[in-house]
């Protein structure tokens, strides 16, 4: 792995010299090409400056900030760092919380620190006071000019920093039109908890992977083939909600079955 960003963890006086590394990755799998629907030629994407109307290398392009109706500020690289140059060096934990405080609603990308040269110990240190307290450290840094608000938590011998989301970016859910519990009838929850206890089992995420890229594919060499693809299987229907409980008891028994 390479390291993306480098700097210290603030911990109360202690500074922490760490790198940082990509945790997580999307798997590459299909890769589509956007098509000229008339002849099936390529198309691409280009940075075109609007009025001189000619195509632009990327070393030809600066960032600005419209600060007034046409004008602009330039900013380079320097710049950004001058806001707060501590801010862009430095990991600096501010609190702590219990690990299950917050909400799973916030998290939005792992990354793995490791201690640079002459810092192991005050790495472990943290890493085995966090894993005694059961606590996780509430934290603020920047990466790719953008202050991220973060936690750093203890995951067996590699203390993980998770990007959090602002409150700010959380949409709430007050407009949606949500149902009460009254709407729950005791013999239906007693059978959809008999049905959650019979599918319950370690999670192992070795067994999960994605299917439906597999499914495409079989589509699209039927197609290169010059047949048309059929689909595997229907949709499946919404339950009848006057029913529940026997598509319950259906499926206790059908997983009855599987356990047999």
């Amino acid at each position: 792995m390479r390291s993306i960003w480098s700097g210290s963890i603030s911990f109360g006086l202690v500074n922490i010299p760490v790198r940082l590394y990509s945790a997580a990755e999307t798997e590459a799998k299909l890769d589509f090409h956007l098509l000229h629907k008339k002849d099936m030629s390529l198309i691409r994407y280009a940075k075109v400056c609007i009025a001189e109307g000619e195509e632009l290398a990327n070393e030809d392009i600066v960032k600005g900030f419209e600060y007034s109706d046409g004008e602009y500020v330039v900013l380079d690289d320097e710049d950004f760092a001058k806001a707060y140059p501590a801010k862009t060096q430095l990991i600096e934990i501010t609190g702590f919380a219990g690990d299950g405080d917050i909400d799973d609603i916030y998290f939005e990308k792992p990354y793995y620190l490791e201690p640079d040269k002459g810092a192991a110990k005050a790495y472990a240190l943290l890493r085995e006071a966090l894993k005694r307290s059961g606590k996780v450290g509430i934290a603020k840094f920047v990466l790719r000019n953008r202050e991220h608000l973060v936690v750093l938590k203890p995951s067996g011998d590699v203390l993980v920093l998770d990007q959090l989301r602002y409150q700010s970016e959380i949409h709430k859910p007050d407009e949606l039109k949500l149902p009460s519990s009254e709407q729950v009838v005791e013999k239906e929850l007693e059978l959809a908890l008999a049905l959650v206890d019979k599918l319950t089992e370690p999670f192992d995420p070795t067994q999960y992977k994605d299917t439906y890229s597999e499914d495409l594919r079989k589509v699209i060499e039927e197609k290169a083939a010059g047949r048309v693809p059929v689909a595997q299987e229907e949709a499946p229907q919404p339950t009848n909600v006057i029913d529940l409980i026997s598509v319950l008891k259906k499926s206790l028994e059908a997983e009855a079955k599987v356990a047999a």
